[in-house]
Parts: C-alpha cells; sequence; structure tokens
C-alpha cells in the first residue's frame, strides 16, 4: 500500500503556455473546491484546474491526441489548494479504470497511489485526514496518509454519489444516503453516533453540508422543497421553496457564514435563499406540488385554512439561465455573489442584494473550455 505524505504546498500555474487543447473535448465533470476558490473539470480528455476570484485556468493536464485521444475524468477532486487530487476515470475512453480512485500529485506530475473496487466509483470527497469513496450502495472510508480502510456504510442505491463531508479541522461529520427512500445518515465522529433521518417521502437527489458539519440541506426528485436539518439532532429547521412545477435539483450550496442558501435546477434558474436557523425545529410538511407563492404575508392566522406553500418560504434572488442545462453553484467571496458553472463551459458571478432581492445581475461571464467564445 502506498504510504501518501500529505504535502500542503499550493498548486501553482505552470511556466509555459498551457499545450494545444483537443479538437473536441467534452465536460464530464465540475466541482468547486472546498472553499470555492478553486473548480476542477474533468473532461473526455482529461482535467483542468481554475481560479475564482479573479477567474483564470492554473493547468490543465490532458491528452491532445485529436479527438479520440482518450483520457476522460469523471471526477476531480481538490484538496483545498493543495498539489494532491483524486481522480476517476469516465467518459467514452476513461483514462483510468472507472473501478478505481487515483491520488494524484501534481508537483510530481504522476500518480502516487491507488484504491481499487469491484464496481464503479461515482464520486470521491477530500478532507486533509481522510479519503471518501463512494459507489453505487456502498462507501468507503479511507485514513489519508496510508490510505487503510476505517469503515464501510451501506446506503440505498446512489447513482449520483451523493455523500458530504465536513471541511474544518477537528470533528468529521458525514451525510449520505440511508437504506430507505427519502432517508439520510448522519455520521458524527465526535460523538460516536448515527442518526437517520426521514429528509422526504421521495428520493433525495441532492445534498449540501455547511463547512462545520452543523447545517444539512436535501432535496428530492420532486424538485419543489429544499429542507434545513440539524446535523446534531436531525430536526428541521427550516423549509425553502425553489418552485411549484417538478424540476431537477442539480445543486446545492451554502454560504460560509451558513445564512444563504443556493439552488440550481434543470429550470435554469439558480435561487438563492435566507436562512433563518435560530428560529428552531418546523414540523414537516409533504415536499408536493403546490400554487403559486403567497401575495401577502400577513395571514398567520389562516395557517389551518391555507395551501401548505404557505409554510415554506420563498427565495430572494434568482437567475434565469439557460433551461436544461446542468449548473453547480457556490458563493463567491465577494459579498452578495453566487458562482455558477454549468456544464457547457459556462462560467458566471451573479450579484445579488439581499434585501431587495429581485433579479440577480451578471457582473463576469466566460467560456472557460472556449476562451475565444463569448457567452451569449
Amino acid at each position: 500500500m502506498t504510504t501518501i505524505t500529505e504535502d500542503h504546498r499550493h498548486i501553482s500555474p505552470p511556466s509555459s503556455p498551457p499545450p494545444p487543447q483537443p479538437t473536441s473535448v467534452t465536460l464530464l465533470h465540475l466541482s468547486f473546491n472546498q472553499d470555492t476558490a478553486c473548480f476542477a473539470a474533468g473532461t473526455t480528455h482529461g482535467f483542468r484546474i481554475y481560479n475564482t476570484d479573479p477567474f483564470r485556468e492554473i493547468f490543465r493536464r490532458e491528452s491532445t491526441d485529436g479527438d479520440d485521444g482518450g483520457g476522460g475524468i469523471s471526477a476531480v477532486q481538490m484538496l483545498f489548494r493543495c498539489n494532491i487530487l483524486a481522480l476517476v476515470g469516465g467518459g467514452p475512453q476513461p483514462q483510468y479504470p472507472v473501478n478505481k480512485v487515483m491520488i494524484w500529485d501534481d508537483h510530481q506530475g504522476r500518480c502516487i497511489g491507488e484504491l481499487s473496487f469491484r464496481t464503479e466509483v461515482k464520486s470521491v470527497r477530500l478532507r486533509r485526514d481522510r479519503i471518501i469513496v463512494i459507489l453505487v450502495q456502498k462507501i468507503f472510508i479511507y485514513n489519508f496518509v496510508d490510505l487503510k480502510l476505517l469503515q464501510q456504510i451501506d446506503t440505498v442505491s446512489n447513482p449520483k454519489g451523493l455523500c458530504e463531508v465536513s471541511h474544518v479541522s477537528g470533528v468529521m461529520i458525514l451525510v449520505c444516503l440511508g437504506v430507505r427512500k427519502g432517508q439520510i445518515r448522519v455520521e458524527n465522529y465526535g460523538s460516536k453516533q448515527t442518526k437517520f433521518i426521514m429528509a422526504h417521502d421521495s428520493k433525495v437527489v441532492c445534498i449540501a453540508l455547511t463547512n462545520d458539519g452543523t447545517l444539512l440541506a436535501t432535496a428530492s426528485s420532486k424538485g419543489t422543497l429544499v429542507r434545513i436539518f440539524s446535523t446534531n439532532d436531525g430536526s428541521l429547521l427550516q423549509e425553502v421553496r425553489r418552485g411549484a412545477d417538478r424540476a431537477d435539483i442539480y445543486s446545492l450550496a451554502f454560504s460560509s457564514t451558513a445564512d444563504r442558501l443556493a439552488v440550481s435546477s434543470d429550470r435554469g434558474t439558480v435561487h438563492v435563499f435566507n436562512l433563518k436557523v435560530d428560529s428552531g425545529p418546523m414540523q414537516t410538511i409533504s415536499d408536493q406540488n403546490s400554487g403559486p407563492p403567497p401575495v401577502v404575508s400577513h395571514l398567520s392566522f389562516m395557517k389551518g385554512v391555507l395551501p401548505k406553500y404557505f409554510s415554506s418560504e420563498w427565495s430572494v434572488a434568482r437567475i434565469h439561465l439557460n433551461e436544461g442545462l446542468q449548473y453547480v453553484v457556490g458563493f463567491g467571496h465577494q459579498k452578495n455573489t453566487v458562482v455558477i458553472l454549468g456544464m457547457d463551459g459556462s462560467f458566471y458571478r451573479c450579484q445579488f442584494d439581499p434585501q431587495a432581492g429581485g433579479e440577480m445581475t451578471v457582473v463576469e461571464c466566460h467560456n472557460f473550455l472556449k476562451p475565444d467564445e463569448t457567452l451569449s
């Protein structure tokens, strides 16, 4: 077993210009690092790392042998800004077997370790002390330094590889799917407790965790409601409504101060919600389709009469991009901004007014797959 010495040297741009780009590059994966300072793109020909603020490409490692040169990467996980990355092969011509996690050291320019499994790897999560590998019905947790297996967790079918872990040093909190539809499992390694939360009636399709692991956000296949839970006791703290019609929720993200939540869906919209997590637990209601948002705010005395959508809160700010496209969202380092990454290679930095709300303003946009082309 390869021993990995954790090295926190920062990744840095190469001194020479990037190599020529393959004729045709398709995105297979997009993800932010733990503090949204960078994002990683896995493609049919390798991977690239970008800085988010200011936006720039930091480096790329990819094949340039034409359209069919191969080298597909379906998952790239960064560890903040250090030189160690976790890679999983994917696409029509994978760079590595799809059942392996390769530990890449970019300073050495090679893989320094690997983890092999019987089935396809769906996703990977990294902490400074742990590597978490997600398969379709099982999760494996390894010690980062020596790749020693520490724990196995069984889950319900998990084709999207849903799992999140706290990033701050100290006590680790992990959230993943349970063994039943709509159920979330919370592992608190400080108290050595396992809790199960029945988050939704239908299957969970997206989850997010605050940096310290205290708050959990979940969305179901209905895509109308997002729920915020306490990982400490499993109580429902708040419920926000993306919309009245069904949608596929693609991405959830807490702000660094956990006072806002961003949500993207296949409707081409990104919503920002103000969170009020200090208001105490609330009663769960069914995440079902409902009518339009309320137009008045002084009807609490009619709570028992009004439709259920009056109990959930609507976004303070939103933006509509291209419908049907998958977007990954995170909060920017500039005040009141979100960064939105599209699977077409689009990068948007948008600003919102947390008080007045309404439509967000696009303050910066790029096509990071084709830098010479502008976004429409």
